[in-house]
């Protein structure tokens, strides 16, 4: 007799896993609460991020103070800041100037810094934490306090220029030099950007350096060689945010200028002028227009900045 063969149906139904419904609640269970975990970061974003967003587009098309009602007056807050208003200009320029030059400064600095610190010095965490302090306190009030009376005409400065016979100008009161004083304040805070090359610096392989070495490969042309293009996403990197914290500068120049961007403006920071308009002239709409202003040239600013990169930043073996 022959042996049959049991034939399986090619559209069997497959068996019920078992579990399965059980483990379908449980995980709708744990979605529940998941959500209801994260609804406070919901609603902070809605309310506290998003709502002010678009609210604060409207009122840059509206005349507002804040004890009158906003009235629609379009695009006029746009044209009078470029055609009607010179302190807005003024304070365009001023930004400017501290962003091109600190932001340089201060990142060849902690790049100088990292590659001393990178050379395997005794107490390396202890000079680390050290180097990062000013990164913490440059942006207070305490650090801005001291800073004026430092560079005021009494202060600091001055008084080791007398030991040399040298009578030093009150520094953060001469409008060819306040912005100069603020400049520096900005280089100091060096820490954070010095910290992420120090990091970049270790996770270049030492084979690298080695074998330049034995070519005849000095220090100089091992740092452009070597150092140098394996460095660029770090760099880019610190860049793009220093660029973007260097915009929104305000604390240091409320504080050296008393809340004013003197002397003769040549303080005056963008987001100092912003404070001027919303909170001491109650010009809200107006306000809200320069805060929109200052979204769209950081966002270009940082959108070059990215569509640059490809020419200088090496990832790898792609370029």
């Amino acid at each position: 007799m022959a042996d049959t063969v049991a034939v399986k149906p090619r559209h069997a139904e497959a068996a019920p896993v078992r579990g399965g419904p059980r483990r379908t609640l449980r995980s709708r269970r744990e979605a529940r609460a998941a959500y209801l975990f994260l609804a406070p970061w919901f609603l902070g974003l809605l309310f506290i991020t998003i709502g002010p967003i678009f609210a604060s587009l409207y009122l840059s098309f509206t005349d507002y103070s804040l004890l009158q009602e906003a009235k629609w007056v379009g695009f006029d807050n746009y044209v009078t800041m470029f055609t009607g208003d010179p302190r807005f200009l003024a304070s365009l320029k001023v930004t400017t100037v501290y962003v091109v030059v600190s932001v340089p400064l201060q990142l060849a600095f902690a790049l100088g810094l990292a590659l001393v610190l990178d050379r395997g010095l005794r107490g390396l965490t202890f000079y680390r934490s050290i180097f990062y302090l000013p990164s913490l306190l440059g942006g207070s009030v305490a650090i801005a306090i001291l800073w004026r009376k430092v560079f005021g005409a009494d202060g600091l400065v001055n008084a080791v220029l007398s030991i040399f016979g040298i009578q030093g100008p009150a520094w953060v009161g001469d409008p060819d030099t306040a912005l100069g004083t603020l400049i520096l304040l900005h280089v100091w805070t060096f820490g954070a950007p010095m910290i992420i090359f120090l990091a970049g610096l270790r996770q270049i392989p030492a084979g690298y350096y080695e074998a330049a070495s034995v070519d005849g490969a000095g220090p100089l042309r091992r740092f452009r060689s070597i150092t140098l293009p394996l460095l660029t996403p770090i760099i880019f990197f610190n860049l793009v945010l220093e660029v973007i914290k260097s915009f929104q500068s305000f604390t240091q120049a409320f504080i050296v200028s008393n809340g004013k961007g003197g002397p003769a403006d040549s303080t005056l920071f963008y987001t100092l002028y912003l404070y001027l308009k919303g909170f001491k002239s109650y010009d809200m709409g107006y306000a809200a227009a320069m805060a929109w202003v200052l979204l769209l040239l950081i966002a270009g600013l940082t959108g070059v900045n990215f569509l640059a990169s490809k020419y200088w930043v090496f990832y790898g073996d792609t370029k």
